[in-house]
């Protein structure tokens, strides 16, 4: 899989940052499909993504100045405005033509900063994968993120099959093995640019990053999932928490407690990623300690996913040869795997003609 060419999607929205990166005049230096960018907000609140290479000698311009909505290299002084023209020289009036570095399209939507690495000109906000529990105040999370040394796509892989809650997450986010045996999808749907799943749970002890906040830990319960994963790698997932017994599977939610889970992995290089999350709950908003307690759990529960993954990732860099087998569980990711090499081969073909 890492020796594989042409394996990103260049012609759609990534999650590049946080909001919350880039306050008091900080820029951060991210590196986004094998390519160093740097991101900063200008004064004018402006968000910006230019080629983290002065274009002079190619010093880092995640080490410069921000002026206005502009940047200064520290190194030549030369700066460049959001364009990424160069627009002044200490010293030399004529600037040539040549001297630019790439600028890419970036948005901010729900506290994300989303960049296109892709054709400036196809780049559409409207094709951003908004998710409307971020502007919503009936719902309150804390965004997080954790870098992952392996590629994105055993990430997706990973949350595209709940039935590892119950090996990976025993203790955390899953509560038992009886999880993996007792429940399967009641619906899978593929979709044009991912696949949606629903799974349910019903009569079960409620996992261990649910009893820490509510006041019955020893209430059973009935659990729904559903997942939906769309490309390039965007995870959205409802979670509802019912009374067992209490007829949620036909509409009665007296007495649930659901939760909101946005989850962006975004490809750093073939195998690293950068990975933005949110868990949101919407109950007990008064109290701060849920949204604290849920960011926790979710950190514990996704290193016992990184340290596996990793470790799955260097087995695949050991033994390229090596090709993954599929089971019937397999069905909604390996949708997601073709849908993906199709995107991927027809944006290539483009390109060539």
């Amino acid at each position: 899989m890492t020796a594989q060419k042409d394996i990103f999607l260049y012609n759609c929205w990534y999650v590049a940052a946080w909001d919350h990166e880039l306050i008091d005049g900080k820029k951060l230096a991210r590196t986004i499909l094998e390519k160093p960018i740097v991101l900063y907000q200008g004064e004018s609140g402006k968000y910006v993504a230019l080629d983290d290479r002065c274009c002079h000698r190619g010093a880092p311009l995640s080490m410069g100045r921000i002026e206005g909505d502009d940047i200064r290299c520290m190194y030549h002084g030369l700066k460049y405005d959001p364009t990424g023209k160069c627009i002044q020289i200490p010293g030399q009036d004529r600037i040539a033509s040549s001297l630019v570095v790439k600028s890419y399209p970036v948005e901010e939507r729900g506290h994300l900063i989303w960049v296109w690495m892709g054709d400036p000109e196809l780049a559409d906000p409207d094709l951003i994968l908004d998710y409307p529990p971020l502007h919503d105040s009936d719902w309150k999370g804390l965004p997080a993120y954790l870098h992952y040394d392996a590629n994105w796509l055993l990430i997706v892989d990973n949350l595209s099959d709940f039935a590892h809650l119950a090996f990976v997450h025993t203790n955390t986010l899953g509560g038992s093995e009886e999880y993996a045996y007792t429940t399967k999808p009641v619906a899978i749907e593929r979709l044009e640019r991912g696949f949606r799943v629903e799974r349910w749970h019903m009569n079960a002890e409620s996992p261990p990053f649910h009893k820490k906040v509510i006041p019955d830990k020893e209430a059973r319960i009935d659990r729904r999932n559903i997942g939906e994963m769309l490309i390039p790698g965007v995870f959205f997932l409802q979670t509802l928490f019912s009374p067992a017994g209490n007829g949620a599977e036909k509409g009665n939610l007296e007495g649930s407690r659901q939760y909101r889970n946005c989850q962006f992995m975004t490809p750093e290089t073939r195998r690293t990623t950068h990975f933005f999350w949110n868990y949101m709950h919407n109950f007990d908003l008064e109290n701060s300690n849920i949204a604290l307690s849920l960011r926790d759990s979710l950190f514990e529960g996704f290193y016992e996913d990184k340290a596996i993954i990793e470790a799955q990732q260097t087995l695949l860099d050991n033994d390229p040869d090596f090709r993954l087998r599929v089971i019937a569980a397999d069905e909604a990711l390996t949708h997601f795997r073709q849908v993906l090499a199709k995107l991927i081969k027809e944006e290539k073909e483009k390109k060539i003609t």
